[in-house]
């Protein structure tokens, strides 16, 4: 995709997939002016999904966006993407539970808020385990808003080749054999 990102409107409904300088990837799509979508695949959580994640998502200026939130986990997220530069720069803050305890959180996280909740109450939550890193994106897809074809099924190995190589999505950004 080649786009020149200005304003949120050109950053808004983009598909994204992304490797932190540790070596973690994750996809993430940016589905409407407060909702995200994510995959991650690998690092710490790797097979960890989420749907219709509430977010603050904001225009720091002109191509320079920052995007915030907080899981029924306990771990904040605070995403800088720089996509006209192919570059973001995360900051997560893993609650002390999960960054112990990852294998509980490794799920379709929309069908078990009860057990991310029950977790953060049962389990230690400090000291928080920060991750800081750089990130280089490698992929950008104009997916469009509120498209639920982008982010719909757990991460599997070989997803990020066959969305890379167009085996994913149709012209339309609609999953092929679903």
């Amino acid at each position: 995709m080649k786009k020149t990102f200005k304003d949120l409107e050109d950053f808004i409904g983009t598909h994204f997939i992304y490797t932190y300088d540790n070596g973690w990837e994750y996809e993430w799509y940016a589905k409407n002016e407060n909702t995200v979508d994510y995959r991650i695949h690998g690092g710490m959580v790797a097979g960890r999904w989420v749907t219709d994640q509430k977010a603050d998502i904001v225009k720091l200026t002109d191509g320079v966006f920052k995007i915030t939130w907080t899981e029924p986990t306990g771990t904040d997220v605070a995403l800088d993407f720089m996509p006209n530069e192919g570059k973001l720069h995360g900051v997560i803050f893993f609650p002390k539970w999960v960054h112990e305890h990852p294998e509980i959180t490794v799920c379709y996280q929309n069908e078990h808020i009860d057990l991310m909740e029950e977790s953060r109450n049962k389990y230690e939550t400090y000291p928080k385990y920060v991750v800081p890193e750089f990130a280089t994106i490698t992929y950008m897809g104009n997916a469009g808003k509120n498209n639920n074809d982008v982010i719909s099924e757990a991460p599997y190995d070989g997803m990020i080749d066959d969305i890379k190589k167009g085996n994913y999505y149709s012209k339309d950004y609609k999953r092929i054999n679903k």
